[in-house]
């Protein structure tokens, strides 16, 4: 069984910066993909940015140019560095990893940006 550990969120001024880490521990079979995924207030979960093993990245167009996601294969650990952040970032930050049995979600870390 997959689990996913999150890190990294917190209290952030606009235009501030924060990283968002997570390790997947256990065993993982068929990875093609490790992402993150947010959920805004009263909003649906949206993607975010995702990253497949062989480093090919996609992004949501509102994050494009702010975010980079990265990948560390020898750690099963996603990264998404967050910068030049906004209020409308604020949201629960969730962690995902896609295999080829599915979908594994992390438990999600709160990012708030606000002065």
């Amino acid at each position: 069984q997959v689990q996913l550990e999150e890190s990294g969120g917190g209290l952030v001024q606009p235009g501030g910066s924060l990283t968002l880490a997570c390790t997947a521990t256990g065993s993982i079979s068929g990875l093609y993909a490790m992402g993150w995924y947010r959920r805004a207030p009263g909003q649906q979960r949206d993607l975010v940015a995702t990253i497949t093993i062989h480093g090919l990245t996609n992004y949501a167009a509102s994050v494009k140019g702010r975010f980079t996601i990265s990948y560390d294969n020898s750690k099963n650990t996603v990264l998404l560095q967050m910068n030049s952040l906004k209020p409308e970032d604020t949201a629960v930050y969730y962690c995902a990893l896609l295999s080829s049995v599915g979908t594994t979600w992390g438990r999600g870390t709160q990012v708030t940006v606000s002065s």
